[in-house]
Parts: C-alpha cells; structure tokens; sequence
C-alpha cells in the first residue's frame, strides 16, 4: 500500500540538481525529465524514483516471461530498462560482439519512493511510509547546499571502437545486402569509448542535458551501472487500452541563422531519402502493433513531421492502435521489441545482419528506459544520445548510428553519426 502525499512546487532547474544529489545515496535511481516538452501524450513534467524494495535482474533468456511474473505479482510503480539484446528472447538470435559495460540485459526495480512532478505539483508515493517520511525527505532535498556545475571532470580522451575505413567498409556490406533484397534498411551504429575513467555522472548528466535539453532524458543509475540520456525519442507508450509509438528517422543540423536554420527545416522535410527511411520504419511499426492491436484501429496520426531540438532537427512520425483489455502489458512490449527505428526492415533479417558487421554489443544503448504503472500502464523511450558508465569498471561508452539504404551516401552517413555524436563529446572530452 502506497501512501499519497502532493505539494504545490514549481520544479525549476535548481531543484532539479537538489532532487538528483538527494537520490545519489541509493542504489536505485531512475529520473526521467521531459523538460517541459508537452504534448498530447505527455503525463508527467518529470519522475524520480529511488531506493528498491523488490527488483528483478536477468540475462536476455526467458527475459519477458520473467519480467510478466514480475508485472503480474507486483501490480505496483516499475522502473528499468529493456537491452537491445533482449531480440534474443524475441528471435533466435545472438549477442557475440565486445561488451564493455557488461549491464544486464533486464533490470527493473520496485521504488520505494516516487515523485511525480506535473506543471506546479509533485505527488510522492512512498511504500511502508514511517512517520513524517516525505516531509523530512523534502527538507532535506530542499536544504541541499548548491553543487559548481562547472566542476564536472577530468577532460577524456575518446577512442573509436570503428575507424572511419572500417565504417565505409562495413555500410559497403550493408548496401551489398540491401542491393542484394535481404534488407531494405538497416540501423548501423558505431562505439565511442575510454577506458581507466572515472566522471561524476550527476555532472555530466546536467550538463548532457542542459546542451540537449530532450523530451525523454534519462538519469539512470543501478549500483555502478549508469546510463545518461538525452533521448528525443519515445519507443512506446501504453495508456488504459491506447498504445502510441514515435520513431524518429530523418536528421539535419541546427544553424545559427534563423533562415538558414528554416531552411534546413524545409530540406529535410523535403529530403526523399530521409522520407523513404521513415516511411519504411512507420511501415514497420505499423506491422509490429497490428500484432497485438484490434482489428481496424492501427493509424498513423502523423508522417515525416520535422520537430526541432537544441542539437538537431528530427523527422518523428506517431503510430496509434488500441487493445484488448485482456493483452498484457509486456505482451504488448514483446510483440514490438526491438524498436523499428533501431534495427531495420524486414526486421530479423535486419538485426542478424547489424551483429555481423557491427564491432560492439550495443546492451543498453538503442534498448529503452521507463516505467510500469500500478494500472498497467507504460512508458519507455529510446537510449540513443545517451552516455554509458560502468563505474565499477572505470568503462565509458556511448554510441551512434543511422538508417541505412539504397540511397545512403557512405561519407554522408558517417557525417550524421559526427553530429549526433556531438553532445556526447563535448560533455566528456571538454570535462
């Protein structure tokens, strides 16, 4: 039994940071903050929740059926993570390549503690609740002493697991595939790396965020494991018996001049390429939800909309349908896993070609964070734009990719993988 407590706050930026050194004491942290990114399918202005009273922690075999037991028995607040290498509980399918995070391939945990931040309130919900718990809490967080931002870290040296002859090498091999009629797209993605580091991931998060500020951006930490998000893309969300989807496919660079920044709107709007890529991963999606929707109810409520962010331009289309109310909620997760927009079309085929040719496991990277409500209810986004952190094993990483297809350009292709790169860099190179 969960005990309800709401406040009139206005979550600003400075207690946003309280909020985040508060919660580094547990073990079990997730916070996810939309940055004031609204629309119709929006919830939650931000959620953090803390400290585990039950988790469940497995590699990828069996995976759903563990995390359905989960779901079922807890009927409670869930956050955690699907891997991308759960499409081997999904497929009969390998993960084979370097890893040098070493997350697990599924983790979530029941908090004993969330806060739920809406326009001007939050609403704690605490399990066992002693006493005056919450205000105590809030005390504590509001009283925080101010943190030098500025004060991140030693600057890294990045590597790349992929040379750039090896990336035109490997996308050489994609588009034989992709000429051949195997595929007809497929997400390549490469690692950046250090080794022997040591960041503070508070820090970094800020600052990730602040030079991004997406609508999904994540702060996630389990023990030593950590994952820093700047995400702009929701995988799925379940709400009552409406599913909704949002792939992203289709980039184009921020300018400074605002003409030439409309400009670029436009171009990428028009962009036949990048309107074919989408369209196919729309097409994609569409299939994957028919699997579990009703009849008739499966609907594409926008196509190849551009929407911009502080780094890019994005082209995003949004999917709906409706279920029954007898699908389960990880039914519906299994049934669409992986995301489209990060493995190809045909899909099996797409993800056995990437293992190939790509040189590292992704994990966690280009799997999704989120949450299970007590109704069964969902929300996950996508972990690209996003910092990995293994602290325990001084290993940070984060990665990058794009769609590729017949009509990929191999030096244009890698340009785009730079620039989604960017924010990453800067964050841990600059220090």
């Amino acid at each position: 039994m969960r005990h309800i407590v709401t406040k009139n706050i206005v979550l600003t930026h400075a207690l946003k940071t309280q909020l985040l050194n508060w919660a580094q004491q547990f073990e079990e942290v997730v916070w996810l903050d939309s940055n004031d990114h609204v629309d119709d399918n929006s919830s939650y202005r931000a959620i953090l929740a803390v400290d585990a009273f039950t988790a469940i922690k497995t590699d990828s075999k069996f995976a759903f059926d563990k995390l359905e037991e989960y779901q079922t028995l807890a009927k409670d607040w869930l956050f955690g993570y699907l891997s991308y290498d759960l499409k081997n509980d999904v497929e009969r399918l390998t993960s084979v390549n370097f890893d040098g995070l070493g997350f697990p391939d599924l983790y979530f945990f029941q908090p004993k503690k969330v806060f739920l931040f809406t326009e001007d309130t939050v609403t704690f919900q605490y399990l066992n609740m002693v006493d005056d718990e919450v205000e105590s809490d809030w005390e504590e967080i509001i009283n925080l002493p101010e943190v030098d931002e500025n004060d991140i870290s030693e600057a890294i040296k990045i590597r790349l697991r992929t040379s750039k002859d090896t990336y035109a090498k490997q996308v050489g091999r994609m588009l034989n595939h992709i000429n051949r009629g195997d595929i007809y797209e497929a997400n390549f993605c490469q690692e950046f790396f250090a080794e022997n580091v040591t960041i503070d991931p508070v820090k970094s998060f800020i600052h990730l965020n602040e030079i991004s500020t997406p609508p999904f951006a994540t702060f996630l930490k389990l023990n030593t494991h950590y994952a820093l998000s700047s995400s702009p893309e929701r995988y799925l969300k379940k709400t009552g018996t409406a599913i909704v989807s949002q792939p992203i496919k289709g980039t184009a660079k921020r300018l400074e001049d605002p003409e030439a920044d409309a400009a670029m709107i436009e171009q990428l709007h028009n962009d036949t390429k990048e309107r074919s890529e989408n369209i196919m991963i729309t097409d994609l999606v569409r299939n994957d939800l028919s699997r579990i929707a009703e009849k008739g109810t499966v609907t594409v409520n926008e196509l190849c909309k551009v929407y911009s962010f502080k780094q890019v331009h994005q082209m995003i289309s949004t999917i709906s349908c409706k279920v029954a109310n007898d699908v389960s909620p990880v039914t519906i997760l299994k049934n669409t896993y992986p995301m489209g927009s990060m493995t190809g079309a045909p899909k099996v085929a797409a993800m056995k070609i990437i293992e190939k040719l790509e040189d590292t496991k992704r994990g966690l990277y280009s799997g999704a964070v989120g949450y299970f409500t007590p109704e069964g209810d969902f929300d996950f986004n996508v972990i690209i734009r996003s910092i990995l952190y293994n602290a325990t094993e001084k290993y940070v990483s984060f990665s990058v990719g794009g769609a590729i297809t017949a009509n990929s350009i191999i030096e244009n292709e890698y340009e785009e993988c730079l620039l989604k790169a960017k924010a990453m860099r800067e964050v841990l190179e600059r220090g």
